[in-house]
Formats: structure tokens, sequence, C-alpha cells
């Protein structure tokens, strides 16, 4: 089953072309990991996805076409790496804006419970009263995951979620990521540079080069020492622990 389709999906920034024609389909409860070197255009596949720069692609979910237009602005939930400056909003009130469409001059005590709920993910309950200004980089960014969580869209995109995180909070965001995704049946897509964490948390890899597709599938097929040579330039091994994950080691540039 297909929930999510995108064909012929092209950006162009003046003469520029960003992404050139790329294509994919992925099934509700999937993670998937998008790749590519620095330029590559990872983050401007999720902003048009997400309708939030000019683009030309055929995009459908769960078989209908689907636009800015006719709501996809409500389906499709992104978050950016560079989340935004501090805020004088206290955690709680940021979570609760994630519903913003159903929420008046009084919050229901089940949606504040639910926003507490999604702040427990991340170890943050603890801060819901403090303001966003009064917390880390990192904290703030598990606030906004925490928010893009609360509103259970269909489809969420993460760009880079993990990037200001420390290896137990790295390790803990994607499992919970994955946990909502495939308990919610969401299609997940998240832009990563770590090819490690990509092979364990991930589904399915789409990696991207120079604007164009240049692969996807499972892990194992997509990280091979000879495909991440021609991609990133490096060389690579490729093992696997104990518990048979795979993991990622560069070795030299070439």
């Amino acid at each position: 089953m297909v929930m999510l389709s995108i064909r012929e999906l092209s950006v162009r920034f003046g003469a520029v072309e960003v992404l050139d024609g790329v294509g994919f389909e992925l099934a509700p409860g999937t993670v998937t990991a998008l790749i590519g070197p620095n330029g590559a255009g990872k983050s401007s596949l999720m902003k048009a996805v997400a309708g939030l720069i000019p683009s030309r692609h055929v995009m459908t979910l769960n078989g209908r076409p689907s636009s800015r237009r006719n709501g996809a602005a409500h389906t499709v939930t992104y978050m950016p790496q560079d989340t935004g400056s501090a805020s004088s909003l206290t955690i709680i009130e940021v979570v609760l804006l994630g519903q913003l469409r159903s929420l008046g001059f009084r919050v229901p005590m089940e949606l504040r419970r639910a926003a507490v709920e999604a702040l427990a993910l991340f170890g943050l309950e603890t801060l819901q009263t403090r303001t966003l200004d009064e917390v880390s980089g990192g904290q703030r960014q598990l606030v906004y995951l925490a928010q893009a969580l609360f509103r259970r869209p269909p489809v969420l995109l993460l760009d880079e979620p993990t990037a200001s995180l420390d290896l137990n909070h790295q390790l803990s965001v994607l499992d919970a990521v994955r946990e909502h995704t495939r308990t919610r049946q969401m299609v997940t897509i998240i832009a990563m540079h770590d090819l490690t964490l990509a092979a364990r948390f991930a589904d399915n890899i789409i990696c991207l080069n120079n604007g164009r597709k240049v692969s996807d599938g499972e892990p194992e097929a997509v990280l091979t020492p000879s495909h991440l040579r021609d991609i990133y330039q490096v060389e690579t091994e490729i093992g696997k622990t104990k518990d048979g994950l795979i993991t990622v080691t560069p070795l030299r540039s070439t």
C-alpha cells in the first residue's frame, strides 16, 4: 500500500536546478532516511513537499491528489534543522500551538494532557512552565519535535532532528519517532548525515546527489562501499554489530 507518492519533483532557484525529476513512493508506518552530501537537495525536497517553496511535482496522499491548495498544509508537518530563536512562550504553549486549529480561548484538558505526554517522550515534562528562552538549543529542538509529534500528521518531515543532541538523546529521539510512525501509520522522512543512525532507524533510504535521486531501497542495498565512494568520495567500511545492525565507518577521502 502506497501512502505518499511523489513524481517528477523539480525545484529551480533562478538558473539553478536544485532538484530535477525526483520521485518515490512510501508506505504507511515507515521511516525513510534522506541522505546525500551537502547541497544535494535534501532540505529543498522537504520544503517542496511541505509546500514551503515553489516546485513542480505531482503528489498523492492515500491515492488522492494533494497540494497546498487542497489541504496538504494540514497533512504534512515539516521541522527544519534550525528551529528558530528563543521565545517568551512557555514550553507547554509551544507544543500546544501544534494543534492551533483545535484551540480556542480555553484549552481542553485532554489536549493539555496530550501535550505533556509529548514532552515526556523527551524528558521535558518538568520544564513545561519555563519559557523557550530559558532552555538550551538542544532542548528547544526537542520541544519543537514534541510539537511535531503532538500534531499527529500523516506525513512528518524532519531535517537533521538530532544535529544538536548528545548521543543519548539522538537514540531516544529516533526511537520515539520510529515508534510513533509505526503506531500511527504515518510516513516519516528524516534528512540525516549519520549513515549508521540512518541504517539503524530507517526502513528505507533515499540518496540524493546533485539534485537527482541516485538510489533508494533498504539500508543494506544502498549503503555499500562502492556506492558511498561514488556519492561522498570517501572509502568506507561496512560492518555489523553482534545484534546485526549495520555500521558505516569512513576511512579516507578518495
